[in-house]
């Protein structure tokens, strides 16, 4: 269930601060959009809480596969996760294109390849974001718990959420600057159609977050 929740909000965030070349569209859009959020919704949170769910109910809980199921497998998953989700609900994008333009503004054409460009930027910032910001707060309690620093479950829990909060605090505008909001496409990357109408070697486009 906090699968659930935690990757309805990041779909809901990803719907919100696409590209948005295709929402002049019909309603067909919209509906097409709703069904695959709540694809990648389902399916993310299944491969989420799966290995919990395996060790719980298939192998025994040895100090060994609780540490690498439940704290270092985690983070990399729902990281991998939440990158799965930007991709599914953006698809759109590089299915049918997203607006570039030159250097003075001006849309000189749709572009399929740098809708492309535009998703998988998003989807790797993504990745970090939330794969880092649970991984290493992870790591830093395990040696918590070694040195027996928290000397209670209420002051482990506070110290684990603090951790977590300020490692997301950090790695929040680290990973929305990994990659421009404004993306560049050289021109050997786009399509022939665009091209033809302009001599430009540069052209910009809107990434999303």
């Amino acid at each position: 269930f906090l699968q659930f929740l935690f990757h309805t909000y990041n779909t809901g965030f990803t719907l919100l601060n696409g590209n948005g070349t295709t929402k002049s569209e019909e309603d067909s859009f919209q509906q097409k959009q709703v069904l695959l959020g709540l694809g990648a919704i389902s399916y993310a949170a299944c491969i989420g809480a799966f290995p919990v769910f395996f060790m719980n109910r298939y192998t025994a809980k040895s100090p060994l596969t609780e540490l690498v199921v439940r704290k270092l497998l985690h983070a990399p998953l729902l990281g991998l996760m939440s990158a799965f989700t930007v991709a599914v609900v953006r698809s759109p994008e590089f299915e049918n294109g997203i607006e570039v333009m030159d250097r003075k503004g001006q849309v000189v054409g749709i572009s399929k390849n740098a809708g492309e460009k535009a998703v998988r930027e998003t989807a790797l910032s993504r990745a970090a974001l939330f794969g880092t910001g649970f991984f290493l707060p992870a790591v830093l309690l395990y040696f918590v718990e070694r040195v027996n620093f928290a000397k209670t479950p209420r002051a482990f829990a506070s110290m684990r959420m603090m951790m977590i909060t300020g490692v997301l605090t950090v790695m929040l505008p680290v990973s929305l600057s990994i990659f421009p909001q404004c993306g560049e496409i050289t021109r050997a990357d786009l399509e022939p159609e665009i091209l033809s109408s302009t001599e430009e070697t540069v052209f910009f486009y809107n990434r999303g977050i």
